[in-house]
């Protein structure tokens, strides 16, 4: 039988070919994300542990657009590692399409699904402008009550108003999750209020002085329901913080943030004021003559579909 020799030199190279194989392995192993350093950043502490929870409350309706707005946002969820989905819809039930949503979207362990209806003196109707009456008051309100009983006073989180029909960066959540305990964090918001960008004036200790809206300038807080997230302490320290419809049009921000804070206690983030990572978009009011010409035939373009 012949005898096999392992020269020491052969003997070197399996030690270095193992060890690039264990240092590869590693390395890989810590390759949680390829993204931007600010999303990197944010994957690492959820790996430790340190990152905030963000809980986004987010009112919706049926309408054509529905499915499609909450579609763009949940790949935004995708993305981001400490968001929780709480979604109220205008209903008297909670629905087939945002359930299956949800679960196409591998979101159902990251959302909480509710439902309350506008009452019938509040409700838009087909024709009005969005601004004649104040929307998801409600629907709001039942998510703090949701927080209040689910969420714990004793770990920090933010609360953010997370309409479904803006632009959101997935950089604004890596701001938003430096929003300290006991504070509310504010950043400008572009194309809101008849501006290209509503945001606050600061001195310079980066202090709030006042705010560039234009709309309505005299509010306690000019701020679109966008510009801010609230450390979740807050709603347990001040348990009368809700929303209102017995409040002037245009004052559910301030309505919500003059229990919470001051001016002189906000939290600048995004580069202090100076970064946009939120817009007030709006969905172009949909279309349909066509499929309202197939109604009145008794027929649908969407017979057995979920669009």
């Amino acid at each position: 039988m012949s005898e096999v020799r392992i020269r020491p030199r052969q003997v070197l190279v399996l030690i270095i070919v193992f060890i690039v194989i264990l240092l590869m392995v590693h390395r890989n192993g810590q390759r949680i994300c390829q993204g931007p350093e600010y999303l990197q950043a944010m994957y690492s502490k959820a790996q430790a542990d340190t990152l905030p929870k963000i809980f986004a409350i987010t009112p919706t309706y049926a309408r054509p657009a529905q499915k499609a707005e909450l579609t763009r946002l949940s790949h935004l969820f995708m993305l981001v590692p400490n968001l929780h989905w709480i979604i109220v819809e205008d209903s008297n039930v909670t629905t087939k399409l945002v359930q299956n949503l949800l679960i196409r979207a591998g979101l159902q362990n990251r959302s909480t699904q509710l439902n309350i209806k506008t009452t019938a003196e509040f409700k838009l109707q087909s024709k009005d402008p969005n601004w004649i009456k104040p929307r998801g008051v409600e629907q709001r309100n039942l998510a703090l009550a949701w927080l209040r009983s689910h969420a714990s006073p004793d770990r920090h989180a933010i609360v953010f108003f997370m309409d479904d029909d803006n632009s959101y960066s997935v950089e604004l959540f890596a701001e938003m999750a430096k929003i300290q305990p006991g504070r509310v964090g504010i950043w400008p918001v572009g194309l809101v209020g008849g501006l290209m960008v509503e945001r606050p004036l600061l001195n310079g200790d980066n202090k709030v002085v006042g705010f560039n809206a234009a709309w309505r300038p005299e509010r306690p807080f000019p701020l679109d329901m966008a510009a801010f997230g609230i450390s979740i302490d807050l709603f347990f320290k001040y348990p009368q913080a809700i929303f209102s419809y017995k409040v002037q049009r245009g004052y559910q921000e301030s309505e919500i943030l003059r229990y919470l804070t001051t001016r002189d206690q906000l939290q600048t983030l995004a580069n202090n004021c100076r970064d946009v990572l939120v817009w007030h978009t709006r969905t172009e009011k949909t279309k349909l003559n066509s499929e309202e010409a197939l109604q009145r035939q008794n027929k649908r373009s969407d017979e057995g579909i979920e669009v």
